[in-house]
C-alpha cells in the first residue's frame, strides 16, 4: 500500500464513519421577508489535553475518541480520533494523528507528507480547495493550513502538522448556514491546538 492510499483511508475514517454536520431545524419554522442570520448558542469550552499529552485543545465539551489500524506494507498504522458535534451548532470539531515509522518519514519530507494528505482530503472529500497556506505550529513544526467546500457546502478548514512521526489534523467542518456566523469560532479553536512535543 503506497502513502497516498494509506492516507486516504485516514482521511476518510471519520468521513465514512457518519461524522457528518447535521442540520437543526427549529421546531418553529419562522415566516419572514428578510435573510435571517442564524442565532448559535455557545457551548462551554475546555481545554483538552490528549491521552499521552502530546497536544492541547480547546473543546467545546468532552471529545469522543476513537481508534483504528490500518495494516499496511510498513506494519501497523493506528490512527486516533477526537470528535466533538455540538448539539447547539452545525458544526463537527476533530483532531486526528497518525505514527508513521522512522523509516519511512526519513524517506519523506513534511512537505511531501501534507501534499499527499492535502491531495488525499481534496479526493476523498470531493471538494474544491478555497485557500491552502503553510504555516507553523506554536513550537516552530512545520505545518499547512487548507480551507475547502464540498458538493453540498459543507466547509472545512483543516490545519496539519508533522512532528516526531506523527501527522496531525485540526479540523472544523461548518454548514454553510452557519460558516460566517461561526468563523471566529472555529479560528479560535484551530488557533488553541498546541503540540507539546518540543521539534
Amino acid at each position: 500500500m503506497n502513502s497516498k492510499i494509506l492516507l486516504s483511508l485516514i482521511t476518510a475514517t471519520f468521513l465514512s464513519s457518519g461524522y457528518a454536520v447535521a442540520s437543526v431545524h427549529s421546531s418553529k419554522p419562522t415566516i419572514s421577508q428578510k435573510s435571517i442570520v442564524p442565532q448559535v448558542v455557545q457551548p462551554k469550552w475546555r481545554t483538552f489535553t490528549s491521552p499521552d499529552g502530546h497536544f492541547t485543545v480547546l473543546m467545546p465539551g468532552m471529545p469522543t475518541r476513537k481508534n483504528q489500524v490500518q495494516k499496511t506494507y510498513m506494519g501497523e498504522i493506528k490512527l486516533e480520533i477526537f470528535l466533538i458535534q455540538p448539539p447547539e451548532q452545525e458544526a463537527a470539531y476533530i483532531v486526528t494523528y497518525n505514527e508513521f515509522p522512522d523509516s519511512y518519514v526519513q524517506m519523506n519530507s513534511p512537505q511531501k507528507l501534507m501534499e499527499e494528505a492535502q491531495y488525499m482530503e481534496l479526493a476523498t472529500t470531493q471538494s474544491r480547495l478555497i485557500n491552502q497556506r503553510n504555516i507553523r505550529s506554536s513550537n516552530f513544526h512545520p505545518g499547512r493550513e487548507i480551507e475547502y467546500v464540498n458538493a453540498i457546502g459543507k466547509v472545512t478548514k483543516t490545519r496539519m502538522f508533522v512532528a516526531h512521526n506523527r501527522l496531525y489534523k485540526v479540523m472544523a467542518i461548518t454548514s454553510e448556514k452557519q460558516h460566517e456566523t461561526l468563523n471566529k469560532t472555529t479560528t479560535g479553536y484551530l488557533n488553541s491546538f498546541h503540540l507539546v512535543v518540543k521539534p
